[in-house]
């Protein structure tokens, strides 16, 4: 036993913690599909994915029983809103009109298990907007949240994240000189 939990923790010590600027989000409303990529919505300072169950609980003689519910998710994101955003209109419109949203996940610190360097390990939702907020103070810049609640639970699987928005991710270094 005592050489196990040495191994584990020696394990620890050569992983590496992914930062959150390393998770990246893709929007694309549903109804879009053949005409439209999902995209990333510039400026995002925040996204975060939950997931929640309740539980009924029946007691019994010999002590409670606990029930799981289904387990229901939410995506949200906050970004500064950018001049002429087109992505941030037309989802407050998709809301206004109930229109189904599909949202890809993708790890880019996790390539996939094609040869593609544009495929990454990711999850697949699809939902609605639930939640639409802009904050505009004086002295800030224009804040948006959006919380999506999602049908199901999601699916896990490969993600393609174009080269132009992994570069946007990742602020990739170039070179000065003249692109062909």
């Amino acid at each position: 036993m005592k050489m196990k939990k040495k191994f584990l923790y020696s394990l620890q010590a050569f992983a590496e913690a992914v930062q959150g600027k390393r998770i990246v989000y893709l929007f694309r409303i549903a109804s879009e599909a053949s005409t439209t990529a999902g995209k990333r919505i510039p400026f995002v300072t925040e996204d975060s994915r939950t997931k929640s169950k309740d539980a009924d609980s029946t007691a019994t003689k010999d002590g409670s029983i606990r029930t799981p519910g289904t387990a229901e998710v939410e995506i949200s994101t906050t970004l500064i809103l950018s001049k002429g955003d087109e992505i941030v209109k037309k989802l407050e419109d998709a809301m206004d009109n109930d229109q189904l949203i599909e949202i890809w996940e993708a790890n880019l610190d996790e390539p996939g298990s094609t040869y593609s360097s544009n495929k990454f390990k990711g999850m697949y939702f699809q939902g609605y907007i639930t939640e639409f907020e802009q904050t505009a103070s004086a002295e800030e810049h224009v804040e948006i949240s959006l919380t999506f609640g999602i049908n199901g639970s999601g699916k896990r699987g490969e993600v393609t994240v174009s080269a132009e928005e992994q570069e946007e991710a990742n602020y990739l270094f170039k070179d000065s000189v003249q692109e062909e």
